[in-house]
This record gives structure tokens, sequence and C-alpha cells, in this order.
């Protein structure tokens, strides 16, 4: 997740942004840009479906038991990155066939204008429609959903455990089970309303766009506008925010870090101790 989090700045912020307006020669061949704004795409999803995952993991691990010993596992949790990495590269693919160049520089085609077709063929219709659904309208129900359920299971089970205790244990604090999993239900719900409070502006000037049909305003200035250009600076930064609070809530995410950013130095040191 913190991966796909990362090239979802490097892609779409530095890359298809800050690049492309300070070194655009090479970055706006229309080859290069068609596949930088594919990646772009991909990563978006990647970013979002694990996010899904998560949710819907922490979900299993906290209301479904039966099924925990044979989901909840490392194995389950690689075919679930990989089939989601795959799919979201795979279906993003023709988005490099949606540009076409402006122009040519030194005979090579230059710059990426979207082709006239992609608003009226069926085809480019239908597939717009998908890619909307796909990202972000499906994976915010999704994330509204299964969060409810497992806020559901929480209120529930919590009602059937004091019931059960006793009066003297009552004031004891909760037993050994959820104490377990309090940081795995607290990094959900910060993560998954981390998602749902960044995404709502983008997804509300989407909807808001296609009810009243209306996709072009004359300025920036116009409040609609500002609302898009905001909604977009809020879900990159999404993007930001899921890896911070990984770090500040996941020990084994920190150790990690930490291990990585240490083996460069190590690295150097044995190759230093080898020479000797």
């Amino acid at each position: 997740m913190a991966t796909a989090d990362l090239l979802v700045i490097v892609f779409n912020i530095i890359l298809l942004t800050l690049l492309f307006k300070y070194f655009p020669v090479f970055l706006f061949y229309t080859a290069v840009c068609s596949f930088n704004i594919v990646m772009g795409y991909a990563v978006k999803d990647c970013s979002v479906w694990l996010t899904i995952a998560f949710t819907i993991d922490r979900f299993v691990a906290i209301c479904c038991h039966n099924l925990k010993a044979r989901y909840c596992s490392a194995r389950t949790a690689a075919s679930v990155i990989t089939i989601v990495w795959s799919v979201s590269t795979l279906r993003n693919i023709p988005f490099y066939f949606r540009y076409q160049s402006l122009g040519t520089w030194g005979g090579v085609p230059w710059g990426c204008g979207i082709r006239p077709e992609f608003f009226i063929l069926p085809g480019w219709v239908a597939f717009f429609w998908i890619h909307q659904l796909l990202n972000p309208l499906i994976p915010y129900l999704l994330i509204l959903l299964f969060n409810a359920l497992t806020v559901r299971h929480i209120v529930l089970a919590n009602r059937a455990c004091r019931g059960l205790r006793s009066p003297s244990n009552r004031d004891q604090r909760g037993d050994a089970e959820m104490v377990n999993r309090r940081k795995s239900i607290i990094l959900l719900f910060v993560v998954s309303g981390s998602f749902i409070l960044l995404w709502m502006p983008k997804v509300s000037v989407f909807l808001l766009m296609e009810i009243t049909n209306n996709h072009f305003y004359p300025s920036y200035d116009h409040p609609v506008m500002i609302a898009d250009i905001s909604g977009t600076v809020l879900f990159y930064l999404s993007s930001c925010t899921n890896t911070a609070l990984y770090a500040l809530t996941q020990s084994k995410f920190r150790e990690e870090l930490k291990r990585a950013l240490k083996y460069p130095f190590t690295l150097i040191r044995e190759c230093i101790h080898t020479s000797k």
C-alpha cells in the first residue's frame, strides 16, 4: 500500500505535473507521455483497490472468525496484491490509445492530445463509465459498507462482552482478544476515514457534473472548478497521509523502514571491510 501511494506521487505529481512543466522535451514525446498517463491511472487504481483489500482483510479478521484462518494469511495477501497490481495495469492500457500526437519534433511524434472520437464512440464512452465506476464510485461505496459492518460487529461484540462479565470484572478493560485487535481497528478506521473524507469533494464534484451534464466552466474562479481542483489536491494528499499513518501505527512497518534506510550504509561498511 505504501509503495502504491508513493508511485501515485511519482507518476501523477512529479512526472506528470512538475517535470512536464520544467523538463517538457523528453517527457512530452507522445509515446513517453501516453505511457506516463497510463501508469498514473494504474497506480491510482492500485492505491485505491489495495485500500479496499485492506478494509476487507480487517473486516474478515474482526467479523468472520471462521474465514479468518484461511483468508488472513501471507499467501492470500501476496495473491491479492498481485491480482490488484495486474488488473489495475491491464485495465488502464486502453488509455495509451486515447491520445494522439500534436505534431512532430525531429521526426518523432510529440505532444499528447485526446482523440476526438474518445467523446463520441460508444466503446470509448463505455470504457469511460466503467473506469469511473471502478474508481472512485464503487470503492467509495465498498469502504462505507465494510466499515459500517465492522462498526456494527464491534458494537454488538462489546455489548455481549459487557453482558457476560461478572459485576466484579465489569470495571476491567476489554478482554485480551479485543486488546490485541485495538491497533488493527484504529488503523482501519483512520485509513478508511481519511480515504472517505479526502475523496468526498472529488466524488461530489463528479456526481454534480454528471447530474447537471455540465463539464465545462468559464473560468477557474467558478465555485465548481475551485471545488474540483481542491478535490484533486485532497485525493492526492490521501496518498501521502496513508504512508504516514502506517509509520505512526504499525511497529513492523517502522522496523522495515529503518532496515531499508540502514541497508545502503550496511552494504558500504561491508564493502569497505571486504576491501581491507
